[in-house]
């Protein structure tokens, strides 16, 4: 097998179709409801139309929520509200349906799909279907060593790439991506500093769980350190996410990549997200076009790199939970926008915009014709 080269996707992702945009924002003048009076669900119309290539916007019928779980050896460092190694709790809790985001999923009726890219944990605490992908146990502590080999990182981006052919293939029209990781905020912090050229102290957030100011500290040293060994392989995608990334991140970074390629939209999470997006637009710059980004998250990094790629968070409610919550939360906004965009009545046809055509005048019977007089001398 040839060595994966990322900067090939350049080649690869097309932008969504402009002709079909340009299709749909004429046709949302013809609406009866005026242009603006939707606010930003008039542009969600318009992205979606031209995502899928329709006019008029076809309905999300098959979304599906998928989060790649692993867990980082820098937690070791007390960098995480959570304990190290603690990420399958993560999992099961949403295999059980007991966080957040199942709940929501169960209630809107969207299946979630968990993906075992890293977990530290026996194998046998999960069931099969979750853990037969995973890369290895754990990634490493970033700030004294790489996160994985070269060899790892590829197999790790490779594991994204299958796992979005495989939703494209069975129908999904629309992936709501997250993350289950501990210590995950760490090395996605990391990510966006290296690539956007940033000071370690503003980047580093407090995560999904929460921090105090010591374990901030804690935190903000290990991203500095981080830095200092992302800073030599920048300008290899692949190196920089076997240096400082980690499987799950590897993988989401593949994931994101594969599914521009096929055409499938998807809505980012939070930091995490934000982090493999931002290596994936450093590949091919046209991939940003098929996402949205779901919600501000409150993590400044998130921000960093949302700002970087010019993608505006559909909401900003102070959802910090993660695990693709804030992401799910946007979807009815979306759906809502292609409703709006494919029911709402036209007020006149196409062809009536047209310049009417006018008949040649009827000549006038004689009686009608005005009085002919002789001109003055």
């Amino acid at each position: 097998m040839s060595r994966l080269n990322l900067d090939d996707f350049s080649d690869l992702i097309e932008r969504p179709d402009s002709g079909t945009r340009r299709d749909a924002e004429e046709r949302r003048q013809r609406l009866a409801v005026p242009p603006g009076a939707l606010g930003r669900l008039d542009e969600l119309g318009e992205w979606l139309s031209a995502a899928q290539g329709a006019v008029p916007v076809r309905p999300v019928e098959q979304p599906r929520v998928v989060l790649f779980a692993g867990d980082h050896g820098v937690a070791e460092l007390g960098v995480s509200g959570r304990p190290a190694g603690g990420a399958h709790e993560l999992v099961r809790a949403v295999l059980d349906g007991a966080s957040p985001v199942a709940a929501l999923a169960r209630r809107t009726g969207v299946p979630v799909r968990v993906v075992d890219a890293g977990l530290d944990c026996d194998p046998e605490l999960l069931p099969a279907d979750v853990v037969r992908h995973r890369v290895r146990r754990g990634s490493g502590r970033i700030d004294v060593e790489d996160a994985l080999t070269p060899e790892e990182a590829e197999q790790a981006v490779r594991l994204g790439m299958a796992i979005a052919d495989e939703e494209a293939d069975s129908g999904t029209d629309l992936v709501v991506l997250g993350d289950l990781s501990v210590g995950g905020t760490t090395p996605a912090s990391t990510l966006i500093a290296a690539l956007c050229g940033t000071d370690a102290s503003v980047v580093t957030g407090r995560g999904g769980a929460g921090i105090d100011d010591l374990a901030w500290m804690r935190k903000c040293a290990a991203i500095r350190d981080a830095l200092r060994r992302a800073r030599p392989v920048l300008g290899d995608q692949l190196e920089l996410l076997a240096a400082v990334g980690g499987a799950d991140l590897a993988a989401t970074t593949g994931f994101l990549l594969q599914s521009a390629v096929r055409r499938m939209p998807v809505i980012l999470d939070g930091v995490v997200s934000a982090a493999c997006a931002l290596v994936a637009q450093r590949a091919a710059f046209r991939a940003p076009d098929w996402w949205l980004a779901g919600h501000a998250s409150g993590e400044p990094a998130q921000a960093k790199a949302l700002d970087r790629m010019a993608l505006d968070p559909l909401l900003d409610h102070g959802v910090t939970v993660g695990e693709g919550t804030g992401a799910l939360l946007a979807l009815p906004l979306v759906r809502a926008a292609a409703a709006f965009a494919a029911d709402l009545p036209e007020t006149r046809l196409p062809e009536e915009n047209a310049p009417e055509a006018h008949e040649p005048d009827e000549k006038l019977p004689e009686e009608h014709l005005p009085e002919q007089r002789p001109a003055e001398d």
